[in-house]
């Protein structure tokens, strides 16, 4: 597909993050109801049953063909692991700031990349790291008064999600991308399953609804996600991905009543700057 199209795929990229910080804020608000593991699995089936609806593979066996299927379940691990720990983390802490913790995860993709995928890191890129750990610094603040243990989830979410986005850079080059997404999606459905009958609640039709809206959303933001970037290339998309911080801060102030104080502040805008630092020289190298 032709790629000179910068403002639609702009358009797909801020659509895309408001869904994200979106879906983040529901299920914040469906973890003070019901379990995480429990929202978790409604979205997932949703996803996968979505996605095959969509997709309309001539059989299941066609769809989950892959190359490299031990890195597609590590891959679906990566995800629901990932999940798991951020909305956990969600429900103590706030939106914005749990949000801004995840946005390191460009700079440990970037610390990874070295070892795991033998790329060579500039210096630029190491002080860009540096600099996103000294913003966490900020937000989470060990040994203050504001810290809470919990946080320490949402860097581990960060963590896990940047092997997941390592994994899907080697995946891209042996299986589609609707296999791919598809297989993390069932995988997920698979272990947040065999947890469910330790969290199981029954939830009210309301509820029941909004983790239904929850599991569109979540698909829908990532649909969009792949199409902005069918549009745009990743250098010029990458400053308005972090508008998902704008979005969580209003979201998070909005429905939570919640507001990164001056410390949390300064911290999200370092972090943003240090992922800033690292897109831009990829986009300089290319």
């Amino acid at each position: 597909m032709n790629t000179e199209h910068p403002q639609k795929g702009i358009l797909f990229i801020c659509a895309a993050v408001f869904l994200f910080a979106s879906s983040d804020a529901l299920s914040k608000y469906l973890t003070n109801f019901y379990p995480v593991v429990m929202v978790l699995w409604v979205r997932y089936v949703v996803h996968v049953s979505l996605m095959l609806v969509a997709l309309r593979p001539p059989s299941l066996k066609s769809l989950i063909a892959t190359q490299n299927p031990k890195l597609q379940i590590i891959r679906g691990l990566c995800m629901v692991n990932t999940n798991l720990m951020f909305i956990s983390a969600l429900h103590y802490i706030p939106l914005a700031e749990g949000t801004a913790i995840i946005y390191l995860s460009p700079l440990i993709v970037t610390a990874l990349s070295a070892p795991l995928l033998g790329e060579h890191i500039a210096r630029i890129q190491w002080i860009a790291v540096a600099i996103g750990f000294i913003g966490v610094l900020f937000i989470v603040r060990p040994g203050g008064s504001m810290f809470h243990p919990v946080a320490l989830l949402a860097l581990g979410a960060a963590l896990s999600f940047s092997v997941y986005q390592i994994i899907t850079r080697k995946l891209n080059f042996t299986d589609s991308s609707s296999t791919t997404n598809f297989i993390s999606g069932l995988v997920s459905t698979l272990v947040t399953s065999l947890l469910l009958p330790f969290f199981w609640k029954t939830p009210s039709l309301y509820f029941a609804l909004l983790m239904v809206i929850l599991g569109v959303s979540a698909l829908v933001s990532h649909l969009w996600m792949t199409k902005a970037y069918q549009y745009a290339k990743p250098s010029t998309l990458a400053p308005f991905s972090y508008m998902q911080l704008l979005f969580a801060g209003l979201i998070g102030y909005v429905f939570f009543n919640q507001l990164p104080d001056f410390l949390g502040l300064i911290g999200m805008l370092v972090i943003v700057a240090g992922g800033l630092v690292v897109f831009s020289k990829i986009s300089y190298k290319k």
